[in-house]
């Protein structure tokens, strides 16, 4: 009949739970995943912040390790020049890093004629890189002639200094060794 009011099916009220509770469901997800992404956001912020800590520690790390290995050149190549007359010592603190150099220039005759031959050892620790290691340098000349070039380097996290101190010693002592036996 026209006019008349139909009632409500079981299928039309099954329907309206369906929607109503489709509706339900979409208000939960979207409540679920405004939550994550707080969270993430939260996560992303602490990490951030964490970073910038991190940061700020390796760089204060690359310093202690810096001045102390600093310090340990120094004293070794004070040494070596204390056993080797006529190197004259001075401090390296430049672009390439901080440490410690010993050079000189000998005056000789080859083939009749007057040679200068010049000689250096140079150990640095380079600035700290964005790569966040640690890095010594180490270059010796003698007599005109470049006998090594070498780097040593650790990340600033796993850095053993021990490594460090012996490897200056190292360098130390065969460039000693070499210039001894090229004289």
């Amino acid at each position: 009949m026209p006019g008349a009011k139909r009632r409500p099916t079981s299928r039309n009220r099954r329907r309206k739970t369906d929607w109503n509770d489709a509706v339900d469901d979409f208000d939960k997800r979207l409540e679920k995943a405004i939550r994550r992404g707080r969270r993430t956001s939260d996560a992303r912020l602490q990490a951030e912040a964490e970073k910038a800590l991190n940061e700020q520690e390796l760089r204060r790390l690359h310093t202690q390790h810096r001045l102390a290995l600093a310090e340990h050149v120094e004293a070794c190549l004070k040494q070596l020049a204390r056993q080797m007359p006529g190197f004259q010592f001075e401090t390296v603190v430049s672009e390439r890093g901080w440490g410690a150099a010993l050079s000189r220039d000998d005056v000789g005759v080859e083939s009749g004629k007057r040679r200068n031959f010049y000689s250096r050892l140079e150990l640095a620790i380079r600035p700290l890189s964005e790569y966040f290691v640690l890095e010594l340098t180490g270059k010796g000349t003698i007599r005109n002639r470049e006998y090594f070039n070498r780097s040593h380097y650790q990340r600033l996290a796993d850095v053993d200094f021990d490594s460090f101190v012996e490897m200056i010693d190292r360098w130390v002592l065969e460039y000693a060794e070499l210039y001894a036996a090229k004289r």
